[in-house]
């Protein structure tokens, strides 16, 4: 039976996990999820009634992380985290400060009010919290360039599931066009490199209803 799955096309969390299934070349049969009307089905998939969750080898797995370290374990090829234990957490704090930090004061501020309530009933958008993302997304830029000068990825010398996440983060943004691609060239060299993978390609189909992406967000040569 092909893999399941479940998502909302505008969760960074989803995302991350649709990237790292494409980059393996697994496919997947994607399932969109209203997970906010707390469906009695899904919450058996996952009691906390989050997505993504992913039904594969007769497992039902939640959570975005614990789902791509599975991924890697059992489907090594290609490598997306290094071999290195000093390098692994390196990784894995690169995660944690896209999945939390640029999560919480940047995402959920912007997409979430833009998108988010909406969709799910939820109420307008808060001007104050557009307003704070806006502005800090300018200091998780600027953090990315600062790797980027000294990396060719944010983690090291090789792509890995830290650049994933952040194409994730960024490509949610850049669907409600709230990223200054013009702040950093080696940020949007980076984002260009990852863009242009045939793994992107699902996400850069992405349509939400009501919303329209930018003219540029499919654009491989923005």
């Amino acid at each position: 039976m092909m893999p399941q799955l479940y998502h909302v096309p505008l969760s960074p969390f989803c995302r991350k996990v649709r990237l790292t299934l494409a980059e393996k070349k697994l496919e997947v049969d994607l399932v969109e999820e209203r997970y906010w009307e707390r469906d009695a089905d899904f919450l058996r998939r996952n009691p906390l009634g989050k997505v993504p969750v992913l039904k594969i080898d007769g497992l039902t797995l939640s959570e975005s992380n614990a789902i791509c370290e599975y991924l890697e374990e059992v489907y090594p090829t290609p490598a997306l985290m290094p071999t290195d234990p000093r390098e692994r957490a390196e990784i894995r704090r690169l995660l944690g400060w896209f999945d939390d930090a640029f999560y919480r004061e940047v995402t959920l501020m912007i997409v979430g009010e833009r998108v988010n309530k909406k969709l799910t009933g939820a109420g307008y958008p808060d001007s104050g919290n557009v307003k704070s993302g806006v502005k800090r997304v300018k200091f998780h830029l600027d953090y990315m360039a600062h790797l980027l000068d000294n990396r060719r990825w944010l983690g090291g010398d090789s792509m890995t599931l830290a650049d994933f996440a952040a194409a994730a983060q960024l490509s949610c943004l850049d669907y409600t066009s709230d990223v200054d691609w013009h702040r950093s060239d080696v940020v949007k060299d980076w984002y260009a490199k990852i863009k242009s993978r045939p793994s992107f390609r699902g996400l850069l189909a992405d349509q939400v209803a009501g919303f329209l992406p930018p003219p540029h967000y499919a654009d491989l040569d923005f």
